[in-house]
């Protein structure tokens, strides 16, 4: 194979999801050089995420086209076809499209399919090869199953709010969706899985995976802390449940990233400050001190951080070995010679003109991420796909 053929080069994905957990799962096979479909509904003009805006992509005369920033964010390496399932017509094609596909991801509500006969107990047995994601709010079963399923619904209903914000303020959600980014990336391990098992039996399965389940899951260690500890955990704002000084701080001219992982960095930024008295005190010394002390030693260590300017701060800080860092608007990452090193900003060629998009992060050394496709204008690849005896070729 060939390096830029992709190490998903021939598997053929069948995308029946829109918004942004499905979109991001397929979009990250895509990358890795699978062949995606994605079917939009022409009633509604297709995907969601097409109208929420601004900002959308405009033509060389100004008019706006249906790419808005929000779907382009996860809608690359994919055809686009429209097809109203709610027709025998649509049902069919379909049925045709999946006869050719290794994979098919949906996220309508649990059953929603099957009165169009295209819910995996009604496509498993003449396709029994076939892996079938299914990603929904609350998942197939339990008591919430028939529950729509928002991000930010995940985020509150799965405790990742009630860690999130200042102590004193309200709960707060992330600053994206990220019960829906972290549900396609669990969609897409879970597929590969699947997949994997497809090709050393030949059987095919359906995946059951829910926003909340997969929010739950990344509780990590706050969700661990409390069920070892049986305490509720409190918001700490940026502060670490379990690391101090681990935060950020205002500086003289803005703020900066802490992240002081053991006692003998600790020492070293405390000779920094000109506190060397704060390492060897015994409320300080060591890390489960210092957790115990957390709000007298900020009250010693933020009047202090106050005097020096941010650059100075971090020149200092990292001369010591001290895990440190900037907290950057958008416009300064993007400028940034690392993400410029990095690959993680890519222009496309979209039917529009073109496109500024964020790269994928993987980075493999034989088989490395392909950028084949732009986003897709709505229905774009319809007649082609169609008519075609082999809808999924790249």
């Amino acid at each position: 194979m060939a390096a830029s053929d992709g190490p998903l080069k021939g598997v053929k994905v069948l995308d029946l999801s829109r918004i942004l957990a499905g979109p991001t799962c397929t979009q990250l096979l895509g990358d890795l050089g699978a062949s995606v479909i994605k079917v939009e509904n022409p009633a509604t003009g297709g995907d969601d995420t097409r109208q929420w805006g601004p900002p959308y992509v405009e033509d060389a005369d100004g008019n706006r086209s249906d790419l808005s920033a929000y779907f382009m964010s996860a809608n690359r390496n994919k055809k686009s076809v429209a097809v109203d399932i709610a027709t025998p017509e649509g049902q069919a094609e379909i049925r045709r499209l999946a006869g050719h596909a290794d994979i098919l991801i949906e996220n309508f509500k649990p059953g929603g399919l099957a009165k169009y006969g295209l819910d995996y107990d009604s496509l498993r047995g003449g396709l029994p090869g076939l892996v079938y994601c299914s990603i929904s709010g609350y998942g197939q079963t339990g008591p919430n199953s028939t529950k729509p399923g928002y991000d930010l619904m995940a985020q509150g209903y799965g405790g990742i709010m009630s860690l999130t914000g200042e102590p004193d303020g309200a709960p707060m959600k992330v600053g994206v969706g990220i019960a829906d980014v972290m549900c396609g990336m669990y969609a897409a391990v879970g597929i590969l899985a699947a997949l994997r098992h497809r090709d050393l039996t030949g059987e095919g399965q359906q995946i059951d995976l829910a926003l909340v389940d997969a929010q739950v899951a990344w509780l990590i260690n706050e969700g661990v802390n409390y069920l070892t500890s049986g305490q509720v955990p409190r918001r700490r704002g940026n502060g670490h449940p379990n690391i101090v000084p681990y935060d950020v701080y205002e500086t003289a001219d803005g703020h900066v990233i802490l992240a002081v992982g053991n006692d003998s960095q600790f020492k070293r930024f405390c000779d920094y400050l000109d506190l060397p008295h704060l390492s060897g005190d015994t409320r300080f010394a060591t890390n489960p001190a210092r957790l115990e002390h957390r709000d007298t030693l900020n009250a010693e260590l933020r009047p202090a951080m106050r005097t020096r300017r941010t650059t100075e701060v971090i020149e200092g800080l990292e001369s010591l070995r001290v895990p440190v860092g900037p907290v950057r608007t958008l416009d300064q990452v993007f400028a940034s010679d690392q993400v410029a090193a990095r690959q993680m900003q890519i222009a496309m060629q979209a039917a529009p003109g073109e496109v500024q998009l964020i790269g994928n992060p993987l980075n493999l050394s034989r088989t490395p991420v392909t950028y084949r496709h732009a986003p897709p204008t709505f229905g774009a690849d319809t007649e082609a796909v169609l008519s075609s005896e082999n809808p999924f070729e790249d």
